[in-house]
């Protein structure tokens, strides 16, 4: 199977200096240039990179990533853990996965309208946070009818509050591990 990287990410800690830690020589101090913790908008991996020299970036950038020519970022350190986000990077974390899901909503609609059993006993769409077994008939009953537009006419026709900020619970579920399936993440 091919590997897949993220092409773009969303930054959610800009650390101009650095951050305290072990440097790559070895020894306790600085890592040299700004650090930059990022959530990539396709697979939502959590990634650290290093920004260019000069380069200023705010919560919320949305970067380039990929294997091609950067201009922000020189490269991408690794990935990182949900636990090894700054407490800033975990702050913006939720209102950054709630602009990518909104930029993304297309394709969580198509997840809404193919969503099929994980188990005999547990349907995907039980997995988000809100839906219990009303709610999943609802959505399986309305989408035989016709297959959702957006996530408007998911909800006016479901009654499903919020679809939107249901995903980004879910998101931000499987990054702090907090679930046994994943249905948008990738594992760290």
């Amino acid at each position: 199977m091919e590997k897949r990287y993220e092409e773009y990410a969303h930054v959610l800690d800009f650390l101009p200096h650095g951050r305290p830690g072990i440097h790559v020589s070895g020894k306790a101090g600085y890592r040299a240039g700004a650090l930059v913790q990022l959530i990539g908008e396709e697979f939502f991996t959590l990634l650290e990179a290093l920004a260019k020299e000069g380069v200023m970036l705010k919560p919320n950038d949305r970067v380039y990533v990929g294997k091609n020519a950067r201009e922000e970022i020189t490269y991408i350190i690794g990935r990182v853990g949900y636990n090894e986000l700054t407490t800033a990077a975990r702050t913006e974390l939720p209102a950054v996965i709630n602009r990518i899901v909104l930029n993304r909503e297309r394709w969580f609609i198509a997840f809404f309208n193919t969503a099929h059993a994980v188990t005999p006993r547990m349907h995907a769409l039980e997995l988000i946070p809100g839906i219990g077994k009303k709610y999943m008939w609802q959505v399986i009953n309305e989408r035989e009818k016709k297959p959702f537009e957006n996530f408007d006419d998911l909800q006016k026709r479901t009654d499903l509050p919020s679809p939107a900020k249901l995903i980004t619970k879910r998101v931000l579920e499987e990054l702090a591990g907090e679930s046994k399936y994943r249905l948008f993440t990738r594992a760290q």
